[in-house]
């Protein structure tokens, strides 16, 4: 991912995530009162700022580990295929 995508990509997906699992863990442990909504936004806001940050932050590692089990499961894949041990 290069220029504008490395910033863009990361905090739409800490807004879908966020976003999701605020919502969802709201009605676990609050189930559906009148305010469920407020409730829901308040803990959405808290939860986006912490989420934007634990991108940027786990995106390089994250990249290197998935790197990393791709290399590993192609390696595994051509050696099931050859018959020469990993």
């Amino acid at each position: 991912m290069t220029g504008k995508a490395r910033i863009i990509f990361p905090t739409v997906m800490a807004f879908i995530m966020s976003f999701l699992m605020s919502g969802i863990v709201s009605a676990l442990n609050i189930g559906f009162p009148p305010d469920f909504l407020h409730r829901w936004m308040a803990a959405w806001a808290a939860a986006f700022s912490i989420a934007v940050v634990a991108t940027f932050v786990a995106q390089m590692p994250a990249l290197y580990v998935t790197q990393r089990i791709v290399t590993w499961l192609d390696r595994n894949k051509r050696a099931k295929v050859t018959g020469q041990p990993p």
